[in-house]
């Protein structure tokens, strides 16, 4: 694939942008954005279990390059991190971002502005962190940002916690997904994040990704334009979780998924509470699941 054209401007061109605009701004008045489906109404302020109100919080936004290659090249991933999160990992490693929700009330004109600043800079696509719970407000500003000559593919890098019905809003918006598969056990996802659903949820919507942007595709470049992406981070002593998980993504999304094994876990936040929580993940737990992973023929990223 030589060029990267986003799905979004088409869908625009041909006027489905203002209905997905339409349709998901309508489901803020009694929030049903994600599976919490606190049903507060948003559009005059009230919050529920994602802590925001009618306006996104924007923590920051910059080229970052320490994301997978493919989105990074030579001028970076164009991030935009969403304060406050419909999931909440109690070892989250951004905890005052996504718990004690650090960061600025944005309207659509700045969103938009931010997305035309990062092309600008050079960035590659434009990245969303914690898209879940401000869809609406993010396809307001895209609306503003293709009209003022956005051109570069959107990027939905999410926990995997994803209502059915907003990731088809979506259909034809978004070019790259990137979600999480954290947990497969549901004592485990209740215990990390108060989700017992969370693996069922998870199944669905990635399935669902997939089905709709297919398996990565990069152009001449190695820069990806559109496909699926699916992180798992290791978790300490669940390796069986990981090897779930992986089987899943091989037989029931796509034998050429490809996935990032990350090794990173530490107990923050509040993990160093839970016993099971409290330690980093070993090398040789790593190592376990990067060749689990390899054993499945998936395409690991690095």
């Amino acid at each position: 694939m030589d060029t990267c054209i986003p799905k979004y401007i088409k869908t625009r061109q041909q006027g489905r942008l203002l209905k997905k605009i339409k349709q998901s701004s309508d489901l803020l008045a009694a929030c049903t954005l994600c599976p919490r489906q606190c049903k507060k109404d948003r559009t005059r302020g009230e919050k529920g279990f994602c802590s925001t109100g009618k306006m996104a919080v924007v923590s920051s936004f910059a080229p970052h390059f320490g994301e997978e290659p493919q989105l990074v090249g030579d001028g970076g991933s164009g991030t935009i991190f969403f304060s406050h999160c419909n999931l909440k990992c109690v070892f989250c490693q951004n905890y005052d971002i996504s718990i004690n929700g650090m960061g600025e009330e944005a309207n659509d004109e700045q969103i938009a502005a931010i997305m035309l600043y990062l092309q600008k800079f050079g960035c590659h696509n434009i990245n969303l962190v914690t898209p879940s719970h401000v869809v609406p407000q993010i396809l307001q500003a895209l609306d503003i940002a293709i009209g003022n000559g956005l051109t570069i593919p959107l990027v939905y890098n999410c926990s995997g916690y994803e209502s059915i019905a907003t990731l088809r809003i979506l259909k034809d918006i978004v070019d790259i997904y990137m979600p999480d598969f954290k947990f497969w056990d549901p004592e485990i996802s209740h215990i990390c994040c108060h989700a017992r659903d969370y693996p069922e949820i998870a199944k669905k919507a990635i399935r669902e990704m997939a089905g709709q942007v297919g398996d990565l595709k990069v152009d001449k470049n190695g820069i990806a334009c559109s496909g699926l992406m699916v992180r798992h981070l290791v978790m300490p002593g669940n390796l069986e979780g990981t090897y779930h998980i992986l089987k899943f993504l091989k037989e029931k999304v796509s034998p050429h998924t490809h996935v990032n094994i990350m090794s990173q876990y530490r107990p923050m936040g509040d993990a160093c509470k839970i016993e099971m929580l409290s330690r980093p993940v070993t090398p040789g737990e790593f190592r376990k699941a990067v060749h689990m992973a390899k054993g499945f023929n998936l395409k690991i990223l690095r």
